[in-house]
C-alpha cells in the first residue's frame, strides 16, 4: 500500500467531520499535528496509533503511563510505543484529563455489563476492526486504547467508573506526530453509560501540515 501526500505552506492539510458512531483513520507524518475537536461536548473518541512504516510498533498504555508517572493524559503527555519510543505528543489540551484505562466498548463487554439485549449494538471494536482492515490490521493488532474526552476517575481503593464527561462543545486537543504514524479512531457509539452523554455526536479531525512543501511516500507494509 502506497500513501502519498503533499505538505503545503497552508496550516491545514485535511479537515473532516466524523459522524456519530463512525470510524476514521489517516497517516499523520512526522511533524504534522492532529487536532480533535469535541463539537457538541462529552463525546468519547477511542484512539489507536501505530508506526506507519511498521505497525508492529504501536501505542503501549503501560509504557505511556510509566513514562509520565500517571494514568491521565494532557498537555505534554507523550504517547509511547511498545518499544518505549515516542509516537505522538499532546501539545495542547482544553480539557485537562483523558483516559488510558477504560478500554474500547465491544459487543462482548456490552453484553456482560448491560445485558444480552445490547448484543446487536455497534461498538468501538467493530469500528477499529473495519478501519484497521484497510491497512491489513486485524484483531491481534488491537491493543489497549486511549479514550479522549472520556472521564474515568480512579478512587483511592483502585475502583474506577465511567461517569459524566468534563468536556464541552468546541473544546479540542492537539497532538504532534514524532514519526510517521497511522491513527485509527472510533467515534464512540456507546449509549449504555454516560461517556457520550447517552447521545453520540460528531467530532472533527484536523491535520495540520508541516511548514514547507515536502512530497512523502509511505511504502508497502504501512
Amino acid at each position: 500500500m502506497n500513501l502519498e501526500g503533499t505538505h503545503t505552506l497552508e496550516g491545514t492539510r485535511t479537515k473532516a467531520v466524523v459522524p456519530a458512531r463512525s470510524a476514521w483513520s489517516s497517516v499523520i507524518r512526522r511533524g504534522e499535528t492532529l487536532t480533535i475537536t469535541d463539537l457538541h461536548g462529552n463525546q468519547a473518541v477511542d484512539f489507536l496509533v501505530y508506526d506507519a512504516h511498521d505497525t508492529a510498533v504501536r501505542y503501549s498504555a503501560p509504557d505511556t503511563v510509566q513514562a509520565q508517572s500517571g494514568i491521565f493524559l494532557t498537555t505534554g503527555s507523550v504517547l509511547m510505543s511498545n518499544e518505549h519510543t515516542p509516537l505522538m505528543t499532546v501539545t495542547a489540551d482544553d480539557v485537562g484529563r483523558h483516559d488510558t484505562v477504560g478500554g474500547a466498548c465491544s459487543k462482548e463487554s456490552n453484553t456482560l455489563r448491560y445485558g444480552h439485549h445490547t448484543w446487536s449494538q455497534h461498538a468501538c471494536v467493530d469500528n477499529f476492526l473495519a478501519e484497521g482492515a484497510k491497512y491489513g490490521l486485524g484483531k491481534r493488532d488491537l491493543v489497549s486504547n486511549i479514550n479522549w474526552y472520556m472521564n474515568v476517575p480512579v478512587e483511592k481503593d483502585g475502583t474506577l467508573g465511567i461517569v459524566d464527561g468534563i468536556s464541552a462543545p468546541g473544546l479540542s486537543l492537539t497532538l504532534r506526530a514524532e514519526r510517521d504514524v497511522l491513527v485509527l479512531v472510533s467515534n464512540c457509539p456507546q449509549i449504555n453509560n454516560p461517556c457520550n452523554g447517552f447521545d453520540p455526536t460528531p467530532v472533527e479531525m484536523t491535520i495540520g501540515s508541516v511548514e514547507g512543501s515536502v512530497q512523502t511516500t509511505i511504502g508497502a507494509g504501512a
